[in-house]
């Protein structure tokens, strides 16, 4: 490009032909849902339609005060859209926090505009610490340019005129003139992100078993109420006299006349109600919703309510290095002095003091003199030094770091001394005499090496030979919290792999310094070359360097398909595609917004050592919510199997005033309860099959008092009043049992929970038989009800203990070099299975058709965004050159925004 262009830029002409043409760029970046689509999410379910069905069958009865079960129905849909909401409006601040100006040059002037009014072949000029807001070739200048949150690697890359630049990466140094060759979805940061887009599948087993069983509800609901409702009707029709050639005929010609049988409807409705777990999925939400709240407290956000419990059963944990290990800055590792001989005095007869030694002379002096410009080697020098007691002498000259020359030096009345890569620095001879040693330094850290010179020519070359005096070793700088928290992870049996798109043999080397098992065996992933060695890798190799992002998914995919429940944390766009495919996703508030979107927790205070607070607070939740799911599964258990029996031996013997003493004394209170206390024990087993395992025998135990009841009242004759009182007794006795067995082993807190259970139903049956239609019974009905009670304790606690004594299913998954292969061992018998589905292939064109749509809707936006920018500018081309703007920079709490103050009127 000639020089003219590039200071004149594009005219606004030429800007116009490009946005009619729709070559602008459009802001490609993952979004946050929209509240609508929140809403929708949390209002559209199945077990919110089941609900409404039954509302409506109500309504037709006109008894509205039987509508109170709504309240638990919008009270969950609540919870949902509360918590998706906040967590909406805390990752929308955090994207505030990224760069969302640029300087192009138009017309001969530099103007400022918004990302999305950048056009292709504007001219833009980039500084420290601006953020690229497109793919672009320089066309004038020199920059150092960090690309950590692109490729994870995090040395600097040099960039001169030529040379390509990442939208998405930061200028850490130097200035330079861009030319823009790409835009809007043709950038490579909007093509992983667009790799990102489609809808990731919430892995978590609660909210799986959740909608299992109000599948299965939903399923045995229709043909048990249809038959109940026929058994009710049928019963009214015998208590009309039978009039007409049928019960069906007759209940029909009732709805001609507009009288609807409001009492089998109502009966029906109230059967079915108990068989949806309405307290459980209540009790659930609430319960993750308070852990949300409490890990807000400790600056992490969940932007998913379910995402807890998926981090508190993983096996396998994925750590991005840079940000997550490390802070993202340089620090010193050590310094190396070598035997100087004849160094007494330099330059005006002046010497290093003795209790210094040369090398941190050197070192802390040049730094100090080139801090001007410092970039990341120099600051960690100067961070090093900072408290040490090293003399400060005034320099005669200083030569700044360039990245043809490789180094940086000064010259002080003690010397003159050059800092920078060996092979730069030194002659062939000299480097040849401590060539071992930099090799051997090199294998865990950058080296750099300070030498002597007789000063420097005017053109900032050096004048005689180098003789070194000693190196420096530099690393990414480690979290000071990193090696406890890698080191509770070990104890917990989590596999940890560290995955980077860094030189392997330096992610090795931090892994080892923070604990990571296996960290010495490592592989680099440009070897991985096909799917076969790739997949091969996982199950030999806990430390990958130079990964792409498209296969940082594939080893997570792999790990997958070895049926293991994968976390993968990251901060930058080349994470977004693994954190997208994990079960749970971690990223740093710091990171870049595509990482922010697409994980389910963030990390505000950009801190690793919050992960075992969050494992915690999902270990609490899990191991409460399955003791506690218990309690109200049961509720669901025996009321199916009381529905298909009442069918049978009519009519259905609880009221509904009675169904609420039950809820709130055996199910509601020791439920929300035990689903708050403190729990910190591991995960074990799945979340259905552990509640099952308590839920069953309790239901079993109330279904069959209940047929013992309705037995012994048709024998003995007992009316319906006596019947519900026995039911209701021998329900409380059954469930009382199941408290005392979850409650173990007994703590203060269970023992009052247990002690207020009791108490309350006595008080309850005692105190106001009238209000709960409680029977007075005779002495020999309370005999029959005593042998019943022990009948039905005592079958619980056998089945409870057959329960426990079942082994676990075993499950093994093995994998070939293309499709999974997932074979079952259990009990029965063994099975083999595909984990390939045709099902997603469809959702996935599903998914691509719908962003097709929204992508014709944001080219048009973008368009009039574009032409407001060209208005915006043409009275900005008399401002100075050198005007005030926002700046990015990357700050011990990860990015930095500066913004420009503005002088008062």
């Amino acid at each position: 490009m000639a020089a003219t262009d590039i200071e004149r830029g594009l005219s606004t002409a030429e800007v116009e032909e490009r946005i009619a043409a729709g070559k602008i760029n459009r802001n490609m970046e993952l979004k946050t849902k929209s509240v609508k689509e929140l809403i929708i999410e949390n209002l559209c379910t199945l077990f919110n339609l089941i609900n409404v069905i039954l509302a409506f069958l109500v309504i037709l009865t006109g008894s509205f005060k039987n509508l109170t079960f709504l309240f638990v129905v919008f009270l969950n849909t609540a919870i949902g859209v509360i918590q998706s909401m906040r967590s909406k409006k805390m990752v929308d601040k955090l994207t505030l926090l990224t760069s969302k100006k640029a300087t192009a040059v138009r017309d001969g002037a530099e103007v400022e505009l918004d990302l999305d009014q950048i056009v292709l072949d504007d001219i833009i000029r980039l500084g420290r610490g601006d953020q690229i807001p497109a793919d672009a070739v320089v066309v004038s200048g020199e920059a150092l340019v960090n690309e950590s949150l692109l490729t994870g690697e995090s040395d600097l890359i040099k960039k001169q005129p030529g040379s390509e630049l990442m939208s998405g990466s930061f200028i850490d140094s130097g200035l330079l003139r861009a030319r823009v060759i790409h835009v809007g979805a043709d950038n490579y940061v909007a093509k992983i992100n667009n790799e990102a887009k489609y809808v990731k599948k919430v892995n978590s087993e609660i909210m799986n078993a959740l909608n299992a069983i109000v599948r299965f509800a939903s399923i045995i609901m229709i043909p048990l109420g249809l038959a109940l409702f026929a058994s009710s009707v049928s019963e009214l029709w015998d208590a009309a006299g039978t009039p007409g050639n049928s019960a069906l005929s007759w209940c029909f010609s009732e709805l001609l006349a507009g009288h609807v049988p409001s009492s089998a409807l109502l009966s029906t409705v109230g059967a079915l109600l108990g068989m949806i777990p309405q307290g459980l999925v209540l009790l659930t939400s609430s319960v993750l919703a308070i852990a949300t709240v409490r890990l807000a407290r400790r600056k992490v956000l969940a932007q998913q309510l379910y995402c807890i419990e998926t981090l508190a059963r993983v096996d396998v944990l994925c750590l991005d290095k840079t940000g997550t290990i490390t802070s993202g800055r340089m620090e010193v590792e050590g310094t190396y002095p070598l035997p100087v001989e004849g160094m007494g005095a330099g330059e005006g007869d002046a010497a290093v003091p003795v209790d210094t030694t040369v090398l941190d002379f050197a070192l802390a002096n040049v730094a100090r003199a080139t801090s001007a410009d410092a970039n990341e080697t120099c600051q960690a020098l100067l961070n090093y030094y900072a408290d040490r007691p090293v003399e400060v002498s005034e320099p005669l000259s200083v030569i700044p770091f360039s990245s043809s020359k490789k180094w940086s030096g000064a010259s002080f009345a003690q010397g003159s001394y050059v800092m920078g890569a060996a092979q730069f620095v030194l002659s062939d001879r000299a480097f040849s005499q401590v060539e071992n040693r930099v090799a051997e330094l090199a294998d865990t850290c950058r080296v750099l090496v300070v030498a002597l010179v007789d000063g420097f020519t005017p053109d900032g070359d050096m004048v005689g030979e180098a003789e070194p005096v000693g190196f420096v070793t530099i690393r990414d700088e480690i979290r000071t919290s990193a090696a406890e928290t890698i080191g509770y992870f070990n104890e917990q049996g989590v596999t940890l792999n560290v995955i980077s798109g860094d030189d392997p043999r330096t992610v090795s080397s931090i892994a080892r310094v923070v604990g990571v098992p296996g960290a010495d065996a490592y592989v680099d992933a440009t070897t991985l070359d096909t799917p076969a060695k790739l997949d091969a890798a996982v199950d030999r190799y806990h430390v990958f360097g130079r990964v792409t992002p498209q296969q940082k998914r594939e080893l997570v995919q792999a790990l997958k398909r070895r049926e293991h429940t994968v976390a993968m944390t990251g901060d930058g766009v080349n994470d977004v595609l693994a954190l997208k495919e994990a079960d749970c996703s971690v990223a740093m508030a710091a990171g870049s917004d595509a990482a922010r979107n697409v994980a389910e927790i963030v990390l505000v205070d950009n801190d690793f050592a919050s992960m075992p607070a969050v494992v915690a607070e999902g270990r609490r939740s899990i191991n409460n919510l399955q003791r506690s799911a218990s309690l109200f599964l049961t509720k669901t258990l025996f009321s199916m199997g009381l529905a298909a029996l009442c069918i049978a031996l009519p009519p259905y013997p609880f009221e509904p005033i009675q169904m609420t003493l039950i809820n709130f004394f055996c199910i509601g209170a020791p439920g929300f309860v035990l689903g708050l206390e403190p729990n910190n024990a591991r995960v074990k087993g799945s979340f259905l099959t552990n509640v099952l395992k308590r839920a069953l025998p309790a239901s079993i135990a109330v279904i069959l008092a209940a047929a013992l009841d309705i037995f012994v009242a048709r024998v003995f004759g007992f009316n319906q009043l006596t019947l519900s009182t026995m039911c209701l007794l021998t329900s409380c006795a059954a469930s009382v049992s199941l408290i005392w067995r979850i409650s173990q082993p007994l703590t203060p807190l269970r023992v009052v929970l247990f002690v207020f259970v009791v108490a309350g139903i006595l008080v309850g049956v005692i105190g106001f038989p009238e209000l709960l239609s409680i029977a007075n019974l005779s002495m020999g009905q309370m005999v029959i009800l005593a042998v019943i009670v022990v009948i039905t304790c005592s079958v619980f606690f056998k089945l409870a203990t057959m329960m426990d004594s079942l082994k676990p299913r075993r499950r093994h998954a093995a994998t070939g070099f293309g499709r999974g292969v997932r074979v079952r061992l259990g009990r029965g018998g063994g099975k083999v299975s595909s984990t390939g589905s045709t099902a997603e292939r469809f959702a996935k064109r599903v998914v691509a058709d719908m962003a097709q749509r929204r992508e014709a809707r944001t080219v048009r936006e973008a368009e009039a965004r574009a032409l407001e920018g060209v208005a915006q500018a043409q009275p900005m081309k008399k401002k100075p050159t050198g005007a005030k703007r926002s700046r990015v920079t990357k700050s011990a709490q990860g990015i930095k925004v500066s913004m420009p103050s503005k002088k008062k009127k």
